[in-house]
């Protein structure tokens, strides 16, 4: 296996050889009795699910794990190790976004339909979250049973999953049909929706990975656990942005957060900003599926400039969030959360 010191898609596709044997391992499992069907089908949802996205979740273990070792070239196993985790990120990205997909009725998901608007799949796509979900303590106890960290590891999947589901809760309540009510939607909402949904498995996990496997406590990283979670909210501001003005076949997906009646960080800055007529017009327009109603929401968000109120957002949260990690002691650490914040600055996609 490539050392890391090469290119990204060296690293990518080192990462994807892992993949291929974690797959393998798993579609060998002694604990079930595989029956040509069963393993085709679960080899195709695999391959459909995991691997296509952009991978940065898994991909940043093992980038955060180098940088804690400051430099020092990984060994094989260390590589492995690392990317097996990342790997167990990716997994539960699976597992959440297809049953996500099936309780929003998306469409697309990376540019391709969703794995339960495939023929033949439908609701099976349920069990397959479970399945998908099911993973990746087998993967763990395969590979870091022996480990000192094993137990926090387990914790910290378990903890995760926790946050993430119960931050999905809120973002469904808050969207109840018949229940639509603008008035509830604010910034201290938006934030928890976000912390919890999105922050803490797509920020914080990654490097609570690496420092476990670098022998660390994470009780004494709860400053970093904090810089993560600010970065996420970030990030998930950014994602809001894109989805009404990012371009579809940039970002891979049609955004739905109007009519879906999302609780979206343009809607609650634009309740902020408007006028009683400019809210009365969003009252009626935004959470449905109409297209002349989205484009009328839209409309106002220019009228309102919501992207030069999200442009002096993405400034001021940049200079932060580069203040909380100088303000890190440790160096390697500092690397790891700048390598972060480099991936998601200004991001078009």
């Amino acid at each position: 296996m490539a050392n890391l010191n090469g290119t990204t898609s060296d690293l990518r596709t080192t990462f994807l050889q892992v993949y291929s044997v974690l797959k393998s391992e798993l579609l060998n499992d002694l604990a079930f009795e595989w029956s040509p069907d069963s393993r085709q089908w679960v080899e195709r949802m695999l391959d459909y699910n995991v691997p296509g996205g952009k991978l940065n979740r898994g991909l940043s273990v093992i980038d955060s794990y180098e940088q804690l070792k400051e430099g020092k070239e990984l060994t094989k196993d260390e590589v492995f190790l690392a990317s097996a985790l990342g790997w167990c990120i990716e997994w539960l990205q699976a597992y959440f976004l297809v049953l996500d997909d099936i309780m929003d009725g998306s469409h697309t998901r990376r540019s391709q339909p969703c794995w339960f608007r495939l023929p033949k799949v439908g609701m099976i796509a349920v069990n397959d979250g479970v399945l998908l979900r099911n993973h990746i303590p087998r993967i763990l106890k395969k590979h870091f049973r022996e480990k000192p960290y094993y137990v926090d590891l387990l914790d910290l999947f378990n903890e995760v999953e926790f946050q993430t589901a119960s931050g999905q809760m809120i973002d469904l309540i808050t969207t109840l049909e018949g229940e639509k009510d603008l008035s509830k939607y604010s910034l201290s909402l938006h934030r928890r929706i976000v912390q919890y949904k999105t922050a803490y498995y797509s920020f914080y996990l990654p490097v609570a990975c690496a420092l476990l496997m670098a022998g660390e406590n994470l009780d004494n990283y709860v400053d970093v656990k904090n810089v993560l979670i600010d970065m996420g909210i970030y990030f998930q501001v950014q994602d809001d942005y894109l989805d009404c003005f990012g371009e579809p076949e940039k970002i891979g997906k049609i955004g739905t957060d109007i009519e879906d009646f999302k609780c979206s960080w343009l809607v609650v800055k634009a309740l902020e900003k408007c006028n009683e007529e400019q809210k009365q017009h969003l009252l009626e327009h935004y959470g449905k599926a109409n297209p002349e109603d989205v484009e009328k929401v839209k409309r106002l968000y220019n009228d309102l400039d919501l992207q030069g109120v999200f442009k002096e957002f993405e400034s001021k949260s940049y200079e932060k969030l580069n203040t909380s990690i100088e303000a890190h002691p440790n160096k390697a650490v500092q690397a790891v959360l700048k390598s972060f914040l480099g991936k998601i600055y200004k991001r078009l996609k």
